[in-house]
């Protein structure tokens, strides 16, 4: 069943008006008619409902009242991403949508090659988030993850002190073998709680950034003792979430 989030909830009288890209794609893509039904996600809820109506103001479709049980991880995950080259941000948007992340935060790093275009900025965010949509549709999501603009890493630093717990992918850990692994780290964590996990770019984290991490709260997470890409870590990260917790 194809599912769509709805920029505006249901009515009170049970109706809420599809439009834009969404509309589009209900008209022109999937050429859907009056009494076919869809999934609705409205306020973190996903509803099934039935295309009411085609109008001049879009698409109008009636809550049903069936409901669909949530696919969401049981804890609240944050990337925090040093800004890697090419399009390495949009495969984390989408592979960590459909892996459960609820929010993603570019950041400038100390070695990041790419700096951020102020000029284009805004269209690289609006296509990150697109992105994300279209995979939390896809992926049967009741949350898009939110994506915000880059961060300095002093402002990322303030930022973090909102969340519950606060990890760090270090390289260095995964060298010397220490005994930071997530699988112990996770132990600790319980349903519920809100996550920030950081990861440096390309080059990795410097070590007065990973310092100023530990200081800030953070604890550094090894992830085995492979290196692993800038746009595998995260990946990796969500999945041994989803491992640990669903």
């Amino acid at each position: 069943m194809q599912r769509y989030f709805l920029t505006e909830p249901f009515d009170e009288n049970g109706f809420a008006i599809i439009t834009g890209e969404d509309e589009k794609h209900i008209t022109r893509v999937m050429r859907m008619r009056e009494g076919e039904e869809i999934c609705c996600v409205s306020e973190g809820i996903g509803r099934i409902a039935s295309i009411h109506q085609f109008d001049e103001n879009g698409v109008t479709v009636m809550d049903t009242g069936n409901t669909f049980s949530t696919s969401e991880l049981p804890v609240q995950v944050t990337l925090a991403c040093g800004l890697p080259k090419g399009d390495k941000l949009e495969l984390i948007a989408q592979k960590g949508t459909e892996l459960g992340m609820t929010g993603m935060i570019p950041f400038q790093a100390e070695r990041s090659v790419v700096k951020w275009d102020e000029k284009k900025g805004d269209k690289k965010t609006a296509r990150l988030r697109k992105i994300a949509k279209e995979a939390a549709e896809q992926s049967h999501r009741t949350v898009i993850p939110e994506i915000t603009e880059p961060l300095t890493f002093k402002n990322l630093l303030k930022h973090a002190e909102s969340f519950q717990v606060l990890l760090f992918a270090d390289e260095e850990e995964a060298k010397e073998g220490t005994s930071n692994k997530i699988a112990v780290r996770l132990k600790k964590v319980y349903h519920g709680q809100s996550i920030l996990v950081l990861f440096g770019p390309e080059g990795g984290l410097s070590r007065t950034e990973a310092q100023e991490l530990r200081d800030a709260g953070f604890l550094p997470i090894s992830l085995g003792p492979r290196i692993l890409r800038t746009e595998t870590a995260p990946l990796y990260v969500l999945s041994a979430m989803s491992y640990e917790f669903e």
